[in-house]
């Protein structure tokens, strides 16, 4: 299977498992009166419209550049992970609310089982769906996917809160009829949207970081500056390494400085060798290198990421041809 038939696949399977996780919660939690379910029928609600834009975002994603795209469309990506991001906060808002009139309006809950039931089924489906989500989203570093993995991955969490709230006011009602535990069910709301709360933080700061052009992860940098310096001494020197990324597309921008005296060929040769090289190690990525040449001048800009030693750009001074006035 191609990467973006992958990506498409992973994200219609999060829809059609949303659609149904949906609308059993509403169902249920209308019936046994349990606003922490319908607290977690709104977070699959969420979850849905992500998964919808995550499926929307991937298939536009794979479009090629074009005229009025030059680089692309990767960055729908990262728009489509802003916007989950600001819905989650959205419905945990919502979510507070409802407690909170729970809390105080307190009306008992009616046959719990059911509860306990649905809840059970949404933890086993959503984390069988988001763990396929995160393998197909790292494999294919989708943004999109990645994000509506820990939508899902959440739910799980905040699910398995719900499911042992219910267990407990069942078993209580049990073993002890006279116990009041029903506030347990607002209660868990709460823990449901706190927990939202700090995934949709995360996903805003990951989602939006790309939209502001933020060059690559410190580890992705620092292994294109390695292979960089295992080309000396034929590479003297870089400088204005640029990196961003747009969706799974990655973009650098770096000028390396060689002989003065290296053909054009040798030095087309050897952008050729780096650029395959970052290619085959990061795929979809866009390199551009810019070949300067090395005469020992020593500017500011050349110094901060010369790899001679002093000797060496002794020597090369000393070989700089003298022009005639």
């Amino acid at each position: 299977m191609s990467q973006d038939r992958r990506k498409i696949s992973a994200a219609l399977m999060s829809v059609i498992s949303n659609i149904t996780l949906m609308t059993a919660k509403i169902v249920v939690g209308i019936l046994i009166g349990s606003v922490s379910i319908i607290s977690e029928a709104i977070h699959s609600g969420i979850d849905l419209l992500a998964a919808v834009i995550a499926l929307m975002s991937v298939k536009t994603s794979s479009i090629p550049a074009d005229e009025e795209h030059p680089f692309g469309h990767g960055k729908i990506e990262n728009i489509s992970g802003t916007v989950e991001a600001l819905l989650i906060f959205i419905a945990a808002i919502w979510i507070i609310y409802e407690a909170a009139r729970k809390l105080i309006h307190p009306e008992p809950l009616e046959a719990v089982g059911w509860g306990v039931f649905v809840m059970l089924a949404s933890v086993v489906i959503n984390w069988v769906v988001s763990e396929n989500l995160f393998r197909v989203g790292r494999a294919t570093d989708s943004v999109a996917l990645q994000a509506d993995a820990w939508h899902l991955r959440t739910d799980v969490y905040t699910s398995a809160g719900v499911l042992m709230s219910l267990a407990i006011i069942g078993i209580g009602r049990q073993s002890w009829p006279d116990l009041y535990l029903d506030w347990l069910d607002p209660v868990a709301a709460f823990a449901v949207a706190a927990i939202i709360l700090g995934a949709a933080y995360n996903l805003t700061v990951q989602s939006a970081r790309d939209l502001m052009d933020v060059q690559l992860p410190r580890e992705e940098a620092a292994w294109i500056r390695s292979l960089i310096l295992e080309q000396r001494p034929v590479i003297r020197g870089f400088h204005q390494m640029r990196t961003r990324k747009a969706g799974h597309f990655r973009f650098i921008e770096v000028h390396i400085q060689v002989d003065s005296k290296m053909s054009v060929d040798e030095a087309h040769r050897l952008t050729q060798e780096i650029s395959g090289r970052i290619r085959e190690k990061y795929r979809d990525s866009t390199v551009t290198i810019h070949v300067e040449p090395c005469r020992g001048d020593c500017l500011e800009k050349c110094l901060t990421g010369c790899i001679m030693d002093d000797e060496e750009r002794s020597r090369i001074r000393r070989e700089k041809p003298r022009f005639s006035q």
